[in-house]
């Protein structure tokens, strides 16, 4: 059994980017900044006590190929205009995709009149003046923009090589739900009446394939992808598309185990999830709802002691980079967790008013999250983490749903592989693993070396000391 193992690196072919001059938007910044100024001042002409606005567009491509062949090919190219106006602490929005002189009164009447007769709120109001991003930060450079040039015969090359790799790896792939390639850019522009205004360009590509292994009821199938915002520094489709395959091969031959109790090793990719999940626990509007099981945990333990979430929204390049968050607010690097207690919560302008605390920049969702364990050494990759699980289970999938943040019950589907003595012994499917997310928190044991970026959320694998698994 070949131990499944990190994301392959290396740049795709055809895959030549770097900033040119040629955006390939159908709007500019300037005109994006009329737009918004439009806007606002009608909205104060109209008696609005304040008023923000903010304008977007998004173009880009994507290809997927399947069995060899073409299966679609989209081009999307959308844009909006969303406008919130205040009449004292009433507030109304709108949006329209039409940039008309007309379209764009409209719109802003609309929301005046929304605002006009929707209940007062003693919360609702923009972000305080002495929390806007200062503008030498809003105005920062992270490295997020790098459009792809990419046309829909090279991104269907990209695509059918992926596949084919994942095809040609063994005799034992004997089919494939197809290959994808999707390039993506997007920038906006955003200004309210409290003083702040700023916008900046972004991208994201990505590639991915999805090989079945086996036949007849032995049959598995794995996926794999890369996504990026530079294209060169995607994963080969060769790396992608063998890696898939050796992961659908892997899980041939799986079998059921019985119920039991025991340590439970969560691949990176599905501990980045838990941690998603401790994000939503904390975050300011599941506590002022009272929705979450980690209630007025400010200050307290939620995790063991070795264990640390830093938050960076400054990182270059990444995916969960920005200068400033959807309101304007200031942001910066924090601890979220230090030492397993909690030192803050993820909060909006509003939220931090609802619980009478200050908005840590967080309006919009977290910024570029590492969760460290001060007991993980350099040298804890994937097989280190299978010899401190010694006897239990190593889940590489997770199916449904099945968290309630009320009482922070956990229940999934799963399916992965039986490890013993730190070495995997067959592969597991129709299983479930439970427990109540407060004692899963708390029982991790040891966080891997073995890091995956999944969206704003990096982390290596997680180990969580006892977990229930009903099997049959």
């Amino acid at each position: 059994m070949k131990t499944p193992h990190p994301s392959p690196k290396s740049s795709p072919a055809g895959a030549k980017s770097s900033k040119p001059a040629d955006s390939g938007f159908a709007y500019s910044r300037p005109f994006f900044e009329s737009l918004v100024d439009k806007a606002l001042t009608h909205a104060k002409k109209l008696g609005a006590t304040d008023a923000g606005a903010e304008v977007s567009e998004g173009c880009g491509l994507s290809v997927s190929v399947r069995n060899g062949e073409l299966e679609n090919v989209e081009r999307n190219r959308d844009k909006s205009l969303g406008v919130t106006v205040y009449v004292g602490q009433r507030r109304g929005n709108a949006s329209t995709s039409d940039f008309s002189d007309e379209a764009i009164a409209q719109t802003v009447g609309a929301a005046y009149d929304i605002a006009r007769f929707t209940a007062e709120d003693p919360f609702a109001s923009l972000p305080d003046v002495k929390d806007i991003a200062p503008v030498d930060d809003r105005e920062r450079d992270l490295d997020l923009f790098f459009p792809w040039a990419l046309t829909s015969e090279e991104a269907m090359r990209l695509a059918l090589e992926c596949e084919a790799a994942a095809l040609g790896t063994s005799k034992r792939i004997t089919n494939s739900e197809g290959a994808a390639v999707s390039a993506q850019q997007s920038h906006f522009f955003s200004a309210h009446t409290h003083g702040f205004r700023g916008g900046y360009a972004s991208s994201r590509h990505s590639m991915s394939v999805s090989p079945i292994a086996g036949k007849g009821r032995d049959m598995q199938r794995d996926s794999w992808y890369s996504s990026m915002r530079h294209p060169d520094t995607l994963a080969s489709p060769q790396a992608i598309g063998r890696y898939a395959a050796e992961r659908a091969l892997s899980r041939l031959k799986a079998r059921k185990i019985a119920t039991l109790e025991c340590p439970v090793l969560f691949e990176s990719p599905l501990a980045a999830g838990l941690v998603g999940g401790l994000v939503q626990a904390l975050s300011g509007g599941a506590m002022y709802r009272k929705s979450t099981f980690l209630l007025n945990s400010l200050d307290k333990m939620v995790l063991p002691r070795h264990i640390d979430l830093m938050e960076d929204p400054f990182v270059l390049r990444g995916k969960g980079s920005s200068p400033f968050d959807d309101e304007g607010v200031n942001v910066k690097a924090r601890k979220v967790i230090d030492g397993g207690r909690v030192k803050g919560y993820f909060l909006s302008s509003y939220s931090a008013r609802k619980l009478g605390m200050q908005t840590t920049g967080n309006s919009g969702g977290s910024h570029n999250l590492v969760l460290t364990s001060r007991h993980t050494k350099t040298g804890d990759d994937l097989d280190a983490m299978l010899q401190k699980l010694g006897t239990g289970l190593f889940v590489t999938e997770l199916m449904g749903q099945g968290t309630n943040y009320v009482t922070g019950d956990y229940s999934r589907g799963a399916s992965g592989f039986w490890v013993e003595k730190g070495r995997i012994a067959f592969p597991v499917h129709e299983i479930t693993i439970a427990g109540n997310m407060k004692t899963m928190l708390k029982g991790m044991e040891a966080v891997g070396a073995d890091t995956y970026n999944y969206g704003a959320k990096t982390v290596g694998s997680i180990l969580i000391n006892r977990m229930k698994v009903a099997g049959s």
